[in-house]
């Protein structure tokens, strides 16, 4: 069947706060996305903060008319599970009318149980890498630069979370990951490459475009960083890479995030210096990445780094780790470096100080790439993403494959 013109219906559960902050952004883009592809789509949310395509059914589960159960008052914990428990309980009478169900960590273990059963296809957002990795990782090198993560940090190793997650990544049909840095995880965890999908985030392109006259190649270089200022962002990373380079000297490094109070100390003593700003939380991402001639990410873990394709359709470089998302390309539309090596990240700073065409090459050939990156394509993408497992699912259940094969 013609993958374009395919019905497809997802059930798609997210137990946080659909359209606020982070990873509540980056699933309400999907349900929008997933509209957009033509997918008939069922969102069961914990509450719905911004609207969505009038073609999607909604189903908020911890809200009842304007009244919602506060995450704070009985704990993100027993958030998640009650809206598990919720979903799940209604999969039974929803069994005839989806094809598979999206789900999200913390939030999937008893749906995904109650799916195998009914014989439902399921998928798992990876919006980062297998959560032992990032413990792991986060914690050798905060321990290598002396910052310790305050208790409850989401990073912070958690033995009873991490549990949850290896459950709900067995429980699965198959895992969804948006980056192979995600992939390769995974696979050094033991999982089988079939069991991995790929898909992609985007960017909305009504928000982040490039300036209307392209930055003057002459004078100081503007570097950018942008996001929670964390130890696995790598921003001490950055910082040295900066003022080892002599970008430094005449040139402006913007970070605009904010900061984990024992990393701030930390680091004090470069944040200190005339060419880095600090700029705390910012709501003008979009002018910065337009203001700006590379953004610096030197990620440690990543899932994806929806910055750097933001910042690709604004007119920004990505100066990136291997840890953020592969549709950075080196030497083609970004410079990506091994995580963790200041000293190449450095000599990329100082590449692009040196040889303004090849910023200006780079930058070209992000914004060429930006129509296949945004939020609509990786809408189609993730449909496409749910076909393939489908269409394995079918194949691995005799009685589905027998049922399909069957005439009308």
């Amino acid at each position: 069947m013609n993958r374009k013109t395919r019905q497809i219906s997802v059930l798609y559960s997210f137990p946080h706060r659909l359209g606020a902050q982070r990873i509540c952004y980056t699933a309400w883009q999907q349900v929008n996305g997933l509209a957009q592809a033509g997918a008939n789509v069922h969102v069961m949310a914990a509450s719905i903060e911004r609207p969505v395509p009038a073609s999607v059914k909604v189903t908020p589960t911890l809200t009842l008319g304007s009244l919602r159960i506060p995450f704070r008052l009985i704990g993100n914990r027993r958030a998640f599970a009650l809206h598990d428990h919720l979903v799940a309980k209604r999969l039974e009478s929803l069994r005839d009318s989806i094809d598979v169900v999206h789900t999200w960590p913390q939030g999937a273990r008893r749906t995904l149980e109650v799916a195998a059963k009914l014989g439902i296809p399921t998928v798992l957002e990876r919006p980062n890498a297998h959560t032992r990795f990032a413990y792991e990782t986060v914690r050798t090198e905060c321990d290598r630069i002396g910052v310790p993560l305050p208790p409850g940090h989401e990073h912070a190793f958690d033995e009873e979370i991490l549990r949850l997650e290896e459950e709900e990544y067995e429980r699965a049909f198959r895992l969804l990951c948006p980056s192979d840095f995600v992939v390769e995880t995974f696979r050094d965890k033991g999982f089988a490459s079939e069991k991995l999908i790929r898909h992609i985030y985007g960017f909305d392109e009504t928000t982040y475009y490039p300036p209307a006259k392209p930055r003057s190649l002459d004078g100081g270089l503007v570097a950018l960083f942008v996001g929670v200022c964390a130890v696995r962002k790598g921003v001490h990373l950055a910082l040295q890479a900066w003022l080892d380079s002599p970008a430094h000297r005449d040139g402006k490094f913007l970070i605009a995030g904010e900061f984990l109070p024992a990393y701030e100390s930390k680091l004090s003593s470069m944040l200190a210096h005339p060419s880095v700003y600090v700029l705390g939380h910012r709501t003008d991402v979009p002018d910065l990445m337009r203001q700006s001639d590379i953004l610096l990410l030197p990620s440690i873990e990543e899932g994806f780094g929806l910055v750097c394709t933001e910042a690709m359709g604004s007119g920004c470089v990505p100066l990136v780790s291997d840890a953020c998302t592969d549709l950075c390309r080196h030497m083609d539309n970004a410079l990506v470096h091994h995580a963790g090596d200041v000293a190449q990240l450095t000599e990329h700073i100082e590449r692009i100080h040196d040889d303004r065409h090849l910023l200006a090459s780079l930058r070209s050939n992000g914004l060429l790439l930006a129509p296949e990156i945004t939020w609509r394509a990786a809408g189609q993408r993730l449909r496409d993403a749910y076909c393939d497992a489908l269409d394995a699912y079918r194949q691995s259940q005799p009685q589905a494959a027998a049922r399909d094969a069957t005439p009308a």
